[in-house]
């Protein structure tokens, strides 16, 4: 157990550790402990921990020393507890930890203290918070699908699997028809809800290796891995008849939409940029001949 492990041991870990007595009075305090909380030993140990000494709040600020401490909770029922909580450092801030707190027992296995380990999740919380930000970064906040700026960084990818194994992919590039009279029929309101009803369908109906997003206004460019000219264009079509057989009921009625696709294979040669300009000029072939139709590059 860990209370009969030597002090100089316990003071190698890169945690901090303290141990408190039935009275929550501190009886150990690690050499990590005095670094994460800037108190020494000497002006902890034999005090309680709720006497000016970290004093714990939680996410909402609310003080845990009278209600709801975990150590408390530990010491009553010997159940192991984790939580994330903010301690008071000697200088006076709120610094951000991730703590555990066990039973200590006698050899009768009566509860006779507890011991708290607790480290600085501020890092942890920094990534948490660069991870969201990525994320939101690289996401239609509308739709949420990716954004122009994933969707490069994505064919980018495939594109260096296609030079370095021969892994090729289509790209179709579709965009709504007669968006605008929509918008100005039902209102923008209505516009956004029929864009986000056409990026569920696109998403739903392709693999879970296949990517698709919001290139900008009404357009979505998907990406579709490892296919030839004939399963390229099946994917495109699936797409447009289930576009087609969509409808977003409103107080005025259904609203339905179609939309115009181009499809083109990804070759070696080019880049993504040629690749995405060849794919809008068949889309805009495809309204030239009617709209809610494909075109297929060669």
């Amino acid at each position: 157990m860990i209370q009969s492990l030597p002090p100089s041991l316990l003071d190698q870990l890169y945690d901090g550790v303290y141990f408190v007595d039935r009275s929550r009075r501190i009886t150990y305090w690690s050499k990590a402990a005095e670094r994460l909380t800037g108190y020494a030993a000497h002006e902890v140990i034999g005090k309680r921990c709720a006497d000016g000494v970290m004093v714990h709040v939680d996410g909402e600020g609310s003080q845990l020393c009278e209600k709801g401490c975990p150590l408390a909770a530990t010491l009553e029922d010997g159940r192991v507890r984790e939580a994330d909580l903010f301690l008071r450092h000697k200088t006076g801030h709120r610094m951000p930890v991730a703590l555990r707190v066990a039973p200590l027992r006698d050899e009768a296995g009566e509860i006779v203290g507890a011991v708290e380990i607790f480290n600085d999740s501020s890092g942890k919380i920094d990534l948490q918070q660069l991870a969201r930000l990525e994320k939101e970064a690289l996401l239609d906040p509308l739709t949420g699908l990716a954004n122009r700026r994933s969707l490069q960084r994505h064919m980018e990818g495939r594109m260096e699997e296609l030079r370095r194994y021969g892994l090729g992919f289509g790209v179709l590039f579709i965009d709504i028809d007669r968006f605008k009279q929509i918008n100005d029929t039902h209102g923008h309101a209505v516009g956004d809800r029929v864009l986000q009803m056409i990026a569920r369908t696109l998403s739903v109906n392709l693999r879970p290796f296949d990517e698709v997003g919001r290139w900008g206004g009404e357009e979505f460019v998907a990406v579709v891995a490892n296919v030839d000219s004939h399963a390229l264009s099946l994917v495109a079509e699936r797409l447009r008849m289930l576009t087609e057989a969509s409808g977003l009921d409103t107080e005025t009625g259904r609203v339905r939409a179609t939309v115009s696709i181009g499809a083109v294979l990804a070759t070696a040669e080019e880049s993504v940029e040629v690749i995405l300009e060849r794919a809008d000029q068949l889309m805009y072939q495809s309204k030239i001949a009617g709209r809610n139709q494909i075109s297929l590059g060669v």
